[in-house]
């Protein structure tokens, strides 16, 4: 094999046990029956930290996917804005995240093929 086959292959292997690891590491330390988890305190932590994070890390991708092409350029930023609160509203209204996304992602690409 040559060398930058076998590099390749070496990091492909690294990068296959990273994820397996980031995939199964809440399984390993967050179960139910965890023996480092052993006071009512951190047990209700856990629970603090399990209910804040996602909307909090969904919060910061948005306005970070909202935010990036507006300093890019300004009629981009529009739309990203525009299919953004599209897809907010139909989410209020149908409660489908399928929908949503699609009516979202469906509007910014009329407008950026049409406009």
């Amino acid at each position: 094999m040559k060398t930058g086959t076998v590099d390749a292959l070496i990091l492909t292997i690294i990068m296959a046990a990273v994820i397996f690891f980031c995939r199964v590491f809440p399984f390993l330390f967050f179960r139910e029956k965890n023996p480092l988890i052993n006071s009512e305190r951190e047990k209700a932590f856990l629970s603090f930290i399990e209910k804040t994070v996602p909307p909090v890390a969904m919060t910061a991708l948005a306005f970070n996917s909202i935010t990036v092409p507006f300093m890019e350029n300004l009629r981009d930023g529009m739309f990203v804005l525009i299919a953004a609160i599209l897809t907010a509203l139909i989410h209020l209204l149908r409660r489908s995240p399928l929908l949503s996304i699609f009516g979202g992602t469906a509007a910014y690409i009329v407008m950026e093929r049409l406009i």
